[in-house]
């Protein structure tokens, strides 16, 4: 069957693009031809053609707002939300195909009408309180988290709603895990009043030379979207490191030891992934398989046992001094991972290396002073030179040789120690994942989970995914037990929970945490720590850093996988039945509100 598939959302940002990837996986198991419009503000897709349209045999359409359906005329068509195909796709498709109706020019005048009306009855609001009306202004941002995954893309959607209630126009661009979308033009900067950079990492200002800026963290943009974009019209200032020479080393604004490590975390972390699912492909051979020279099995681990996970550390440290001082920080830092890396010092030598070279060099930049003739030997030779020279020898003379023993002793007591001792990990490390949702603890045991995979020791790994899969699958298998309790909204957040908690995308449960903490967190923290506990009890080791369930498909990437799979069912069912005991337990007035209309 020939199929379009048109997507949209509010703010074009997520969940038109959940809804467009589900679809296409699940088209191809039913065998259908398919092409795919998203309708979209990151990444602007072609609009089917005239031809495509005439030979289709059904266009579905999963959108929630008004979208011009008139070119579809005289073709069977099926329409729902963004959100609602995506539990079950491929049923959904089916459903689809059945339930799809001949869309006629009569539909498509009463869907005009209505979208007019609508838009009427908004433009009269909006004039019927003019003291309430602000002046539209121009704002562009940018977002950025750690793993570029989820809060990249939740901060930009809540800006660019805020943004747009607020009678202004913005235009956000999102640095994800495959790079810039959505980019902002030297138009798009130079038409703008304010910028604002919701971040987590550090990112290049240049550009901005010259602009009020207001600097928050993803989870602020996301949670309070209106508050920080009034906060930036009132704040916002003109940072030092851009206003004068895009050279300019020195910044006003210092960007925090938080921000600098998750930058270093945030280039490491395709690194160890590549590596540590390489490493898992040559178990599949058998464990010791890789032992014989000139092997399948060998060359595998060569690449990722002796290469990426050898860069790890350095990339680690190089890029947080990158995030220190800029350029001239880059090489230093690498140079100092790579020797935490040879003294034994692991990933908190390396997290050293990366603070000690960051700092020395932007140091040397702003002391240093040499004729403007020969300024240009500073960053690239000088400074380079004498930090990568000063951090070597303190990591060799102070700071390897005790960092190495405390290392040492660390990953003796993980590889021995006792299922007690490994019980009570499993529980701080999964409390920690649940207890902000992304944010900086959550990252914290993210991090020590990662680091320590150059060590080899999978265990942490394991239950810091596991642990991190539980508060959106627990809150999304709450809304599926017990509706009644829920609004249509939540529902649908539900869903959309559920589908990032398999992920690993702890941030699907934020909606529910934003609106409901007193009863979310707590529950969400109880399921963690068990599926903590009971990861490092069945002595599940994970061999890459994120993924989710979808790791599984991976030979020998986790094991043992149906225990481990128990272990985020048992979390995922505490945290459901928790939060629900806690929501019926509410004061009345609560639950009312909480009740779907009618």
């Amino acid at each position: 069957m020939n199929v379009l598939i048109l997507t949209q959302c509010p703010a074009g940002v997520t969940s038109c693009h959940l809804a467009a990837n589900a679809l296409q996986q699940a088209a191809k198991t039913l065998d259908w031809t398919t092409a795919t419009e998203i309708h979209s503000t990151v990444k602007k897709s072609e609009p089917f053609s005239a031809a495509r349209i005439g030979a289709a045999e059904l266009v579905i359409v999963a959108g929630e707002d008004s979208v011009d359906l008139g070119r579809f005329v005289g073709k069977k068509l099926f329409r729902d939300t963004a959100t609602a195909c995506l539990m079950s796709p491929v049923e959904w498709l089916k459903n689809a195909e059945a339930s799809a109706t001949v869309y006629t020019a009569a539909a498509e005048a009463h869907r005009s009408r209505l979208a007019a009306s609508s838009q009427a009855s908004r433009d009269a609001d909006k004039s019927s309180s003019p003291a309430e009306v602000s002046v539209s202004r121009s704002i562009v941002a940018i977002t950025a988290c750690p793993t570029g995954v989820a809060h990249t893309f939740m901060a930009a959607e809540a800006l660019e709603n805020a943004g747009a209630e607020l009678g202004h126009e913005i235009k956000v661009e999102t640095r994800g895990s495959v790079g810039a979308s959505n980019k902002l033009t030297e138009t798009d900067i130079a038409r703008a009043d304010i910028v604002i950079l919701a971040v987590d990492i550090e990112v290049d200002r240049s550009q901005f030379a010259g602009k009020r800026i207001h600097s928050v963290s993803t989870g602020s943009a996301l949670k309070q979207p209106k508050a920080v974009i009034e906060a930036a019209f009132e704040q916002a200032s003109v940072d030092a490191g851009t206003a004068g020479s895009a050279n300019t080393q020195a910044r006003k604004e210092k960007a925090g030891i938080y921000k600098h490590l998750m930058t270093g975390v945030s280039f490491m972390l395709p690194v160890v992934v590549a590596g540590g699912l390489i490493i898992a492909l040559s178990f599949v051979f058998g464990i010791d398989a890789f032992k014989e020279a000139g092997t399948l099995p060998a060359a595998l681990m060569q690449i990722g046992g002796e290469t990426a996970f050898a860069l790890m550390i350095p990339v680690l440290a190089g890029y947080i001094a990158f995030s220190i001082a800029d350029r001239p920080g880059l090489a230093p830092g690498l140079i100092g991972g790579m020797l935490a890396s040879t003294l034994g010092a692991g990933f908190l030598g390396g997290i050293l290396a990366g603070f000690i070279a960051g700092y020395m060099s932007k140091l040397l930049v702003q002391y240093i002073r040499l004729p403007k003739t020969i300024e240009s030997l500073k960053p690239i030779l000088l400074v380079p030179l004498l930090a990568s020279l000063g951090t070597g020898l303190i990591m060799i003379y102070i700071v390897g040789t005790p960092v190495a023993a405390v290392m040492t002793s660390l990953t003796e007591f993980l590889q021995s120690m006792g299922s007690t001792n490994a019980v009570l990990l499993g529980v701080v490390l999964g409390a920690m994942m649940c207890v902000d949702l992304g944010g900086p603890v959550n990252k914290a045991a993210y991090t020590f989970g990662v680091g320590l995979l150059a060590s080899q020791v999978y265990a942490p790994m394991a239950a810091v995914m596991a642990a991190g899969m539980v508060p959106p699958i627990g809150l999304a298998l709450a809304t599926f037990v017990r509706r009644r309790l829920f609004s249509q909204t939540e529902q649908e957040a539900g869903k959309a929970a559920f589908v990032l908690g398999l992920c690993f995308i702890s941030e699907g449960a934020i909606p529910f945490a934003a609106k409901d903490p007193l009863r979310v967190l707590p529950a969400s923290i109880v399921g963690g720590a068990l599926t903590g506990a009971l990861s490092m009890l069945i002595g599940a080791k994970l061999m890459a850093p994120h993924g989710g369930i979808f790791v599984l498909f991976i030979p020998s990437a986790i094991s043992p996988p149906f225990l481990y799979l128990g272990a985020i069912a048992a979390g995922a069912v505490t945290t459901a039945v928790i939060y629900l005991v806690l929501k019926m337990k509410a004061s009345p007035a609560d639950a009312a509100a909480s009740a779907p209309a009618g």
